[in-house]
């Protein structure tokens, strides 16, 4: 017979677990990558610019 079944403490849940069972922090860590990378991803793009030549 297995010793786990005849326990009485529970389990752990895992962090992932926990985590998915968030949705309003799932969504506010999707807000913050997607801010971070397109925030970084634009200032690269501005940063690697050649420099405009004036009239």
């Amino acid at each position: 017979m297995d010793d786990r079944s005849t326990s009485d403490t529970p389990e752990e849940i895992p962090f992932l677990q926990r985590l998915y069972d968030r949705p309003f922090v799932l969504l506010a860590i999707g807000f913050t990558v997607m801010l971070v990378l397109f925030t970084g991803w634009g200032l690269w793009e501005v940063m690697s610019l050649p420099q405009a030549t004036l009239p």
